[in-house]
């Protein structure tokens, strides 16, 4: 992390606007991982730490779009049809092996390299044969062929010398596709960031062990789905379990595992409760630089240092802690993973709800789902929104964002609709 700004929230409660924090995390957070050089068999999903520069045209040569017959446009009776004969066949990787010459057609594959001077290619189901001949249509006219019909040319896709990708972009299966058609065989990458979990709370148990729950106690979904959410990311995590609500359990723990690891997330602990210490360790250890938003679900959530480690420290809340992680510890990662693209798209919908409830000031976030429609798709809000509701998570196709500004919302309003599958990965 970049040496960090005084403190930008207050403890007597001020909360941050989501776009102030969001805007600190990018000047602060820099890149903590190493770089490797990687197959392209193994790069996807991997953030790029180099650009690709293309050392030579994509085609590499003007080529055949279709299957059919390569003619000089010239060649074409401007009424009636035209009569060719073919002289030569050329399919792909097979270039002609002399130059070509008017008042000739030959025939083509896709893909095929096409020699100077053919420059319109007939598709063969537009042809007729007749021995060595072919019956091209005419080059005027309504639904005649135009000069250049079906014809790549070389470089049209990539000229040589271009940047073609950029260090910092994850890597698709369209980004690795395109690295391999400029002739990479390895690219070099991030190596993936080392994260550490833990859960707090005396009530929480892991699944895992078999244990039925005590009266008062809950099963700790929050580890695994922050756990799920970072490897969806490419992280390395290290699971550290549960803590009790302990100040020196929780310090000595976050104390050992910056030692080894760039982040540290845990989840509750961080609001002003007597048994809340992660934020008192945090602060013991290092710095808090904000620790409560303006925004529903999740204002408590805390973003700091612990020695050379980012920490965060999102809500208790299984909902809250989806949702901060996708719009806040997710942009955290990135920046943190050598990536640069932070901000997650947002489409234009419109509610099929009314909602009263906005409050001003703040940054809302509704479970939706999306309804087809002959006019658009229609956002329709999950019935119940407590922060607990992990089921409504499950049932939507993502968020209705409001911002700060918005008031009262009325059904048929355009709103701002993020799907789940942009911030899971």
């Amino acid at each position: 992390m970049a040496e960090p700004e005084p403190r930008t929230v207050s403890a007597d409660g001020e909360l941050m606007a989501l776009d102030r924090a969001l805007a600190l995390l990018a000047d602060q957070v820099t890149p903590v991982t190493g770089r490797e050089d990687v197959s392209l068999r193994q790069a996807l999903g991997r953030i790029l730490a180099e650009d690709v520069v293309a050392p030579g045209d994509v085609p590499g040569h003007d080529n055949a779009a279709v299957d059919g017959y390569a003619v000089f446009f010239d060649d074409l009776e401007a009424t009636g049809e035209t009569r060719l004969p073919v002289t030569a066949r050329i399919a792909a990787g097979h270039p002609l092996g002399r130059a070509a010459r008017p008042g000739e057609a030959l025939q083509v594959f896709t893909g095929a390299p096409l020699p100077a001077g053919p420059d319109t290619v007939f598709l063969v189901e537009d042809c007729r044969t007749d021995g060595d001949h072919v019956i091209l249509g005419n080059a005027g006219g309504s639904g005649a062929i135009r000069r250049g019909a079906n014809r790549r040319q070389a470089g049209e896709d990539i000229r040589a010398g271009a940047t073609v990708l950029r260090a910092g972009r994850r890597l698709r299966a369209q980004e690795v596709g395109l690295a391999a058609s400029v002739g990479r065989a390895r690219l070099r990458v991030f190596e993936p960031l080392r994260a550490a979990v833990f859960s707090t709370g005396d009530e929480v148990r892991d699944p895992a062990t078999g244990e039925g729950l005590a009266r008062g106690c809950i099963y700790d979904s929050n580890r695994y789905s922050v756990i799920a959410l970072l490897e969806g990311l490419g992280c390395e995590v290290t699971d550290l379990g549960i803590l009790g609500d302990r100040l020196d359990i929780v310090r000595d723990a976050l104390a050992e595992a910056a030692r080894e690891h760039p982040l540290l997330i845990t989840t509750g602990g961080v609001s002003m409760g007597e048994e809340d210490h992660v934020r008192t360790a945090v602060e013991a250890l290092g710095r808090i630089h904000f620790w409560r938003l303006a925004i529903k679900p999740g204002r408590p959530l805390a973003f700091g240092e612990v020695g050379g480690a980012t920490f965060l420290g999102l809500p208790g809340n299984p909902v809250a802690v989806m949702v901060t992680f996708m719009r806040i510890a997710r942009p955290v990662i990135i920046l943190l993973s050598g990536g640069c693209d932070i901000t997650p798209p947002l489409y234009k919908v419109r509610a099929g709800f009314d909602f009263r409830a906005k409050k001003p000031g703040r940054r809302e976030w509704l479970r939706a789902r999306l309804i087809a429609d002959a006019a658009g798709p229609i956002a329709e809000k999950f019935a119940a929104q407590g922060s607990g509701i992990l089921t409504s998570m499950v049932e939507a196709d993502g968020l209705v964002e409001l911002s700060e500004d918005q008031g009262p919302l009325v059904k048929g309003t355009l709103v701002d609709f993020l799907p789940f599958n942009e911030v899971t990965r």
